[in-house]
């Protein structure tokens, strides 16, 4: 059996697709899994490393801006339309690409996480009678995913599926699929992740995500608390995955602050990782984005977080809003984590509140869906037409 797998451009796509790779080899090393992703992305070379993956090519694709924020003013802005119009040029050479290479490729079946170069490849299966599978995380469905929606044989989805626009006999309901090491942390658990990551077994630990592209304004508002923290927390060690894109600058913010060699030696920053679990694994309080898949990583772990969404992304705020209202995370809009030392203070609360962490992530736990991956696999396999079908554990 071929699967073809396509998405990208943020660590929300691709760490599923490599989740749901990683499961039908288990299953049978024989599936033939590869890769499609956009030329130039800058997460590549995840994919490319995975030894899930088969093959890797790309393709061209393009993006449609547009900002909520800016409503119809974003017509006025000529730079903005000038990129338009040349990414939709960017789609058609991406769907003529991806037209001859599935007709080379001949896979059973697509999967496609979302992202724009979903459109080009997803397009060019359809026009080789190829059926496909769409995946989406959130509550509102990616721009990428509603464009070929009508010609997808099933679509995969996170939450109740009145929620989505599909037809309700073409949707069902799987979760987020997330990397089968993502697990219940217990206390053993963490200081096992702790030793692995040369860690103090019994210090404080703080962690920051701000998602496979990292969060700038995250980023600044974590090194603009960090020597209150670090002050108030002699032992504290904090890990901070910066993005890629924001790893010089985010090491130039600290080294700003002219933090004595002994808080240095207990800041460590990355650009991505790809074990973020044992990350977020042994972090007693975790500061992150409202990502459906970040989100979901940390259900599936029970972790104390500190969510800030990022206010223009609108599922990122309904996703946060959600939890928030069932006090299963602390919520911060973007404005209160950059009042002075507000963020700090929140850490503060819950590193010294331990039943208020054990509850946090008690009550995030409640939201994992531990089969998602195995749910999604079975689908994949049941339209592939293999029938490689395996019943939940």
């Amino acid at each position: 059996m071929k699967i073809v797998m396509t998405g990208g451009g943020s660590g929300g796509h691709i760490t599923p697709i490599l989740a749901v790779a990683h499961e039908l080899k288990q299953r049978d090393a024989a599936i033939e899994i590869i890769y499609v992703g956009q030329k130039g992305d800058h997460l590549s070379d995840i994919p490319a490393q995975d030894p899930s993956i088969d093959a890797v090519y790309s393709v061209p694709a393009g993006k449609l801006r547009r900002y909520a924020d800016e409503d119809w003013r974003q017509l006025l802005n000529i730079r903005v339309q000038a990129l338009n119009i040349r990414d939709m040029f960017r789609v058609l050479a991406g769907l003529w690409q991806s037209y001859w290479l599935l007709r080379k490729l001949q896979p059973d079946i697509i999967f496609t996480r979302g992202g724009f170069v979903s459109v080009p490849v997803a397009l060019g299966g359809q026009l080789n009678h190829i059926p496909y599978i769409t995946h989406d995380s959130d509550s509102v469905p990616s721009l990428a995913n509603r464009l070929i929606a009508r010609w997808a044989a099933m679509h995969a989805v996170a939450l109740p599926k009145e929620l989505y626009p599909y037809p309700a006999n073409k949707t069902e309901v799987v979760g987020v699929p997330i990397a089968a090491d993502f697990k219940p942390v217990d206390a053993a658990l963490r200081r096992h992740y702790r030793q692995e990551l040369k860690l103090p077994a019994e210090a404080p630990v703080l962690m920051l995500t701000g998602g496979g592209n990292g969060a700038r304004s995250l980023n600044k508002a974590l090194v603009a608390n960090a020597k209150y923290l670090l002050g108030m927390f002699p032992d504290l060690s904090v890990l901070h995955i910066a993005g890629r894109a924001h790893l010089a600058e985010t090491r130039r913010d600290y080294d700003s602050l002219g933090l004595p060699a002994s808080a240095k030696k207990r800041l460590r920053i990355e650009g991505f990782v790809t074990d973020l679990y044992r990350y977020s694994g042994a972090a007693d309080v975790v500061i992150a984005r409202g990502g459906a898949t970040t989100l979901a990583g940390l259900a599936a772990q029970g972790a104390a977080c500190i969510i800030v969404p990022a206010q223009m992304l609108g599922w990122d705020v309904k996703n946060a809003q959600a939890l928030a209202d069932r006090h299963a995370i602390v919520q911060l809009n973007g404005d209160q984590a950059e009042q002075p030392e507000r963020l700090g203070r929140v850490v503060e609360e819950l590193l010294d509140d331990e039943s208020l962490r054990k509850k946090l992530g008690t009550t995030l736990a409640t939201f994992a869906r531990p089969h998602a991956t195995s749910d999604l696999a079975n689908l994949l396999l049941s339209i592939g037409g293999k029938g490689h079908v395996q019943t939940k554990k």
